[in-house]
């Protein structure tokens, strides 16, 4: 093997890596990059390089950003004294697009789970804690995802936030908008029905 196929070998190891993409998925994609190596492959080396050297987690809230502290932790407008919890950035990320939440955020980084060995401290739980009682929070909306770990974790701030004076919410869950109940499993089906409402 030429030194030049074992560097696009490693390469497409590398993307199969990611996720969403297996062996096959990556190797199109490698071949994809390289006859578009001028328009795509250049480009998204320069930018891969530069998220690399600059992309840094928020000491407040956990979010992806390029300075100590995110955007959102920095915008005055979002003191509003409500946090949303988040497992990870993606969902903080699917808040966002939402644009209906305009308070601030706190990023788990994943979830309770005895199978795996991961408590409280190995997420950023104290830490959620401490900004509770430090930043005038009067509102927690958990924003955990409808899985036994992510149900699990939520009962597990509720009970540690009680008595504390804060307001602890969470998402409805439920039949989504323009979803048909025969495509629905379940647990959302079961949810939505809990979560009734009066017309």
């Amino acid at each position: 093997m030429s030194e030049a196929t074992r560097d696009i070998e490693a390469l497409i190891d590398l993307m199969a890596r990611l996720p969403g993409l297996g062996p096959r998925s990556a190797r199109r994609a490698v071949l994809h990059l390289i006859k578009k190596r001028g328009q795509v492959m250049a480009p998204l080396a320069q930018a891969m390089a530069g998220v690399a050297a600059t992309a840094r987690e928020c000491a407040t809230c956990g979010n992806i950003g390029t300075a100590d502290t995110c955007d959102l932790c920095r915008d005055d407008r979002r003191a509003t004294g409500e946090i949303c919890v988040v497992e990870d950035v993606a969902d903080l990320w699917a808040m966002e697009r939402g644009q209906a939440f305009k308070g601030r955020y706190h990023v788990l980084g994943g979830t309770l789970s005895a199978l795996d060995a991961i408590g409280p401290d190995e997420l950023r739980i104290p830490k959620l804690l401490t900004r509770v009682r430090d930043e005038n929070v009067t509102e927690v909306i958990l924003a955990l995802n409808a899985t036994v770990d992510g149900q699990t974790t939520a009962h597990y701030i509720a009970e540690a936030l009680e008595g504390s004076g804060v307001t602890v919410t969470s998402l409805a869950q439920g039949v989504p908008i323009g979803g048909e109940l025969d495509y629905l499993d379940d647990g959302t089906i079961q949810a939505a029905l809990r979560a009734r409402k009066q017309v």
